[in-house]
């Protein structure tokens, strides 16, 4: 996959607020070039120990609607960004963008494991990260970053809408009876009903969609297995 370099990573926090509010300008968040139906579909996901600066990233890419198996590529890499609320993206971007780089065919769409405009500039993970691949973009995050919202119904599928500053930012999104939802938003060229719609047909049973799922599962084995080989003096 081939990516676009936008600006530089090793930045100060104002530097990093500033790049969010000049990309924040760039997003498209209406259907844009988005494949119908899409073939592919991808999550992405990280993980790391708390006070560690090794970051594991991994990327799945599963067919669709079919969500078999098509590709899976990760990575771990040392981060020196730290911990900010509201920049993650400069924490955990490169990683993601480096285990994009390895996969050989780009996605038709990206379910990112954060947010995408549900962010206090209007630009998180999602959105960066789909500016910077150039491709349709969600997030699907598991927290409320901002914004307020009403209750939600109990059936799977059932949704509302998330506020913030009096703008819709997003959805809380029921995709599996008697679990917490998923608070979704548009991250770059997609429409916020094509993006539920998408994230839905991807919940398999559980509450988060398949590939997110598979790409969370590939990060935690890699991090535990390097765990446990620290420890082990291998």
């Amino acid at each position: 996959m081939k990516t676009e370099e936008l600006h530089r990573w090793d930045v100060t926090y104002r530097e990093a607020a500033a790049i969010q509010e000049e990309l924040r300008g760039k997003l498209i968040l209406k259907d844009d070039g988005l494949i119908e139906p899409p073939g592919s579909v991808a999550g992405a996901d990280i993980s790391y120990d708390r006070g560690s600066d090794l970051f594991f990233a991994a990327v799945v890419l599963m067919k669709y609607p079919e969500l078999t198996l098509l590709e899976e590529a990760a990575v771990s890499a040392r981060v020196s960004f730290p911990y900010i609320p509201g920049l993650l993206t400069f924490r955990e971007g490169p990683p993601l963008i480096a285990a994009f780089a390895k996969l050989r065919n780009p996605p038709d769409v990206l379910l990112f494991d954060g947010q995408g405009i549900a962010h206090p500039r209007g630009i998180g993970l999602a959105s960066h990260l789909g500016l910077i691949l150039g491709l349709p973009a969600v997030g699907c995050a598991k927290t409320r970053l901002v914004g307020s919202h009403a209750g939600v119904g109990e059936k799977r599928g059932e949704w509302t809408k998330l506020v913030y500053r009096n703008r819709q930012v997003g959805a809380v999104l029921r995709t599996r009876e008697r679990t917490k939802p998923l608070f979704i938003s548009q991250g770059h060229r997609i429409g916020l009903p094509r993006a539920m719609a998408i994230v839905l047909s991807c919940c398999r049973g559980y509450r988060v969609p398949e590939p997110v799922r598979r790409a969370h599962l590939t990060v935690n084995r890699l991090r535990t297995e390097r765990t446990n080989g620290e420890r082990k003096g291998v």
